[in-house]
């Protein structure tokens, strides 16, 4: 099986945040202000001007609002954001005492092709709220549950999921960012909810969405054609992954790559290559957006001395062995199961379903292999499959990701 990815998952928004004119219609400020009149409109007012038209997509935690669909008899079913209109939002909400302000929306931008400006809001309220949206077959579903259930060869739903992980992390980001950093006032949302400033005269600090750098990096013994895996409590069993960790305060990515390998498995690091980076908006609310900048790192050292804190082990594997792992793993078995749970909880089959993901859903059968990896939602699939299937280039950043089972 081949997976070609034009670009990693969340990654490749088809909305543009920007236009290069402020004054066109579908721009931050325009967009914005157009979208005052229509929230003070009630059926006693004049029509609102003339405006692109707007689309919302609600978020209750951290999870967007989906539908799901098969597209034929035995198809695998495909899920899809549940946009709605900015006049069914107003009346939805509106049921419920909630009173849209302008404040309330995220501006997440346009489509080149398109007359139309998306927005992003987070529901609060509960009440019939979760029931009348079932009831049209919409339900709100856990962002890394719509990742498993992704097809990777469907470029329109993995723009959705792109855009899904955008909103997410400003919406997130709003939640930790109520509070001034700098005096301790509150803050409010400025430019349609891209950035924020202080309440205070006094300090009137500017605040704009936060983005956690995280280095992920495969480790290579180049001289006996290894690579160094870890594992970390939390995984379940018999998975390997990079290493990864944050970047530290007046750090080089490369000084960080070889910091954390040193750090967590007594490695010691020379050469690194930029490979790719990818968003990664499923991590912890605290941690809005983290940004996975992923490396080959060529060991000058082979000894392992493991960080018992930080990982449960960590060993070299031969690319054999790393190649049958790729084989064995049947992702694309595993999202169609994603996929079908998805749809089962948009229909109403199971409202309350935990989506646990830490086993990456990895669908099983017959014997059990040694060992697996993260799957083509991770950027650590892609590092490990590079290097499985091919050398990785050396002294020059890498040109694309093209993974080989």
């Amino acid at each position: 099986m081949a997976i070609n990815l034009s670009s990693h998952v969340f990654a490749g928004n088809p909305l543009r945040p920007k236009t290069p004119k402020p004054s066109d219609p579908l721009s931050l400020s325009s967009a914005f202000e157009s979208l005052k009149p229509h929230l003070l409109q009630t059926p006693e007012n004049h029509p609102p001007p003339k405006s692109p038209l707007f689309k919302v997509l609600l978020f209750k935690k951290g999870s967007p609002l989906v539908s799901s669909s098969a597209r034929g008899d035995g198809a695998v079913p495909s899920w899809n954001l549940g946009w709605i209109s900015l006049s069914d939002c107003k009346g939805l909400l509106g049921k419920y005492g909630v009173q849209l302000t302008e404040t309330s929306f995220v501006y997440l931008g346009s489509r080149a092709e398109e007359d139309v400006v998306y927005w992003a809001i987070d529901v609060s309220v509960d009440g019939g709220l979760i029931p009348e949206l079932s009831s049209r077959q919409l339900c709100f579903v856990e962002l890394r549950a719509l990742m498993m259930a992704t097809d990777w060869a469907d470029s329109y739903v993995m723009g959705e999921l792109a855009i899904a992980g955008h909103a997410r992390a400003l919406l997130d980001w709003h939640k930790v960012s109520i509070f001034c950093g700098h005096c301790g006032d509150k803050t409010v949302p400025k430019e349609a909810g891209r950035m924020k400033q202080c309440s205070n005269e006094l300090c009137k600090k500017t605040i704009y969405p936060r983005l956690d750098p995280v280095v992920i990096m495969l480790v290579i013994d180049r001289e006996n054609d290894r690579a160094l895996l870890g594992r970390q409590p939390r995984f379940p069993p018999r998975m390997w992954s990079c290493l990864a960790g944050f970047i530290e305060p007046g750090e080089s990515l490369e000084e960080a790559v070889r910091r954390e390998a040193y750090e967590e498995t007594g490695i010691e690091v020379g050469e690194v290559v930029y490979h790719s980076s990818q968003p990664w908006p499923v991590g912890p609310s605290s941690l809005p957006c983290q940004l996975m900048v992923g490396f080959f790192a060529y060991a000058k050292s082979l000894d392992i001395n493991v960080d018992k804190e930080e990982l449960e082990d960590a060993q070299w594997h031969n690319r054999e062995d790393v190649r049958k792992a790729l084989m064995f793993a049947e992702y694309k078995k595993a999202q169609r199961t994603a996929a079908a749970k998805v749809d089962q909880i948009c229909k109403g089959g199971k409202k309350r379903q935990r989506q646990n993901s830490s086993a990456h859903n990895v669908a099983k059968s017959g014997k059990l292999a040694p060992m697996f990896v993260p799957g083509p939602f991770a950027i650590a699939h892609h590092l490990i499959s590079s290097w499985a299937n091919q050398d990785p280039p050396t002294g020059r950043p890498h040109s694309g990701f093209i993974s080989k089972l």
